[in-house]
């Protein structure tokens, strides 16, 4: 009986171990990617059409799910914010609650998260296939870097775009707040306004925006490093894909820890 035990307390613990340094392996690999498109970011030629190409993939095409999640997310959080702070009458700086919470937090991570889910699965089947059909070889045969021909401007177009697509999403979960707030809890306008100026400061928006320029980074860099380890044809690029979704999200909501103690106050 304790053979057994001792043996499964082995294999989990090999298990979790296993785990434990794929995870570091994948973070390792996904940082010295990073590093290696920063170094090949500012040489040239700058590949112009390719940047605007992948601002267009994920700015552009991703307004109306970023739009769709922001209002429902600003209409919910008024809703729910205001049934529990009206318990202490404290209903009219719902306009301040919900500014603060789509600014600094609500409006960066959702927007980071849909995505991460659009756009970060796109960028790893893409590569991944290109990877599984030989093309990337092919890039090398002609001289062409992969890195500086498909990461740089994945890149580039995830820190510029991330923050205008936040900046949409924050100004809309306010606008539908205030909607709802007006319409259908019987708070005035003018005080909705009025609180959310009081306490929502320029600060807050900046710290917001500087945020969703890491998480653009690191969804186009994780798509980018799972689209380069693809391996198994069908098989491999659909793992692959999965893998960058889970680990953009994860380390996300990681970074955005960290980045909420470093700008706490």
């Amino acid at each position: 009986m304790l053979t057994r035990v001792l043996k499964g307390l082995e294999f989990g613990l090999g298990r979790f171990g296993g785990f434990i340094i794929y995870i570091l392996d994948d973070i390792g690999g996904t940082s010295i990617l990073f590093v290696k498109s920063l170094m090949w970011m500012f040489r040239p030629p700058l590949g112009l059409k390719r940047i605007i190409e992948q601002m267009v993939r994920f700015g552009v095409e991703s307004v109306p799910v970023v739009i769709l999640t922001a209002v429902f997310t600003g209409m919910v959080l008024a809703l729910q914010a205001t049934y529990q702070i009206a318990k202490f009458g404290a209903d009219i700086y719902i306009g301040g609650i919900v500014g603060i919470s789509m600014t600094r937090e609500l409006g960066p991570v959702l927007t980071g998260l849909m995505v991460s889910g659009r756009v970060g699965a796109a960028i790893a089947a893409e590569i991944g296939t290109m990877q599984v059909t030989e093309q990337i070889d092919a890039l090398e045969t002609l001289a062409t870097n992969p890195i500086k021909y498909l990461v740089v401007p994945r890149v580039i177009a995830g820190a510029t775009m991330l923050p205008i697509l936040t900046a949409i999403g924050d100004f809309l979960g306010i606008a539908g707040a205030y909607t709802v707030s007006v319409t259908t809890l019987g708070i005035p306008g003018q005080i909705f306004i009025e609180k959310m100026v009081q306490i929502v400061t320029v600060d807050d928006v900046l710290i917001g925006l500087f945020k969703t320029i890491i998480f653009g980074v690191i969804i186009a860099t994780v798509g980018c490093h799972q689209g380069f380890k693809t391996r198994g044809g069908a098989e491999g690029v659909g793992r692959a894909t999965t893998v960058s979704v889970v680990t953009s999200c994860i380390l996300i909501l990681l970074s955005d820890v960290f980045l909420t103690g470093l700008f706490k106050g």
